[in-house]
């Protein structure tokens, strides 16, 4: 996967990238992928292909909406292989090998996703509109998402994980989404990150972390 820059993404990442709102703070993140493979891809894509192939030779389950019916298609498996992929390139510390099918949500449509958004995003789309005025700021999202992707040829998924193995989750998260605009006719990937912080968890956390004047004092006679 090759990291692709887009001014329309500028303008948003600058105004998500800590966005402060009182007692809360909002993170977000746009990012551009192009889905063509680097060394590093090739093997990790080769393992996660392995590692489906030998789920699906094990599995018995016949329910229609099992992990298994989806990853029996090959470009379906392409594309879970491709969001792995941009996950581990967003966060290169942390192992997505282990990501399993279930935690993509399918088929979202732009409707939902503007559901969601409208609901979570109210208080940052009012402070969009009075700093930036004009349009709001769901509408910049589609106008600078259209541009990079064409938005009416995306697939768009939605990523779960496992709360225990979320690496999305800061300390004092209340709440955070993680999706994806694929165009597989470009072969391209926009990942779209929202982390929503409690100022007052964060606050709590530097107030016992801050070592006081007196703690400090240990120090004094140590060669350092």
């Amino acid at each position: 996967m090759k990291f692709l820059e887009y001014t329309p993404l500028d303008r948003l990442n600058d105004f998500l990238s800590n966005l402060y709102l009182g007692e809360r703070t909002i993170k977000g993140c746009l990012e551009a992928y192009s889905c063509k493979h680097t060394g590093t891809d090739k093997k990790l894509s080769l393992s996660l292909e392995n590692e489906m192939l030998d789920y699906l030779g094990k599995s018995s389950d016949t329910d229609s909406s099992s992990p298994a019916d989806f990853l029996l298609s090959r470009s379906s498996r392409k594309t879970l292989i491709y969001l792995v992929l941009t996950l581990n390139h967003m966060y290169p510390d942390y192992d997505f090998s282990a990501v399993k099918a279930h935690q993509f949500f399918t088929e979202e449509s732009w409707d939902i996703f503007k559901q969601i958004f409208d609901t979570y995003m109210f208080e940052a789309s009012k402070e969009w509109i009075e700093t930036n005025g004009g349009s709001s700021l769901l509408d910049a999202l589609y106008k600078a998402l259209d541009e990079v992707v064409k938005l009416a040829e995306c697939e768009i998924y939605s990523y779960n994980p496992d709360s225990d193995a979320d690496p999305f989750l800061e300390r004092g998260a209340i709440w955070s989404f993680n999706f994806f605009f694929y165009n597989r006719k470009q072969r391209r990937v926009v990942s779209f990150r929202l982390c929503c912080l409690s100022n007052l968890v964060a606050d709590e956390f530097l107030m016992v972390e801050l070592p006081s004047e007196e703690d400090g004092e240990i120090f004094y006679d140590m060669d350092m």
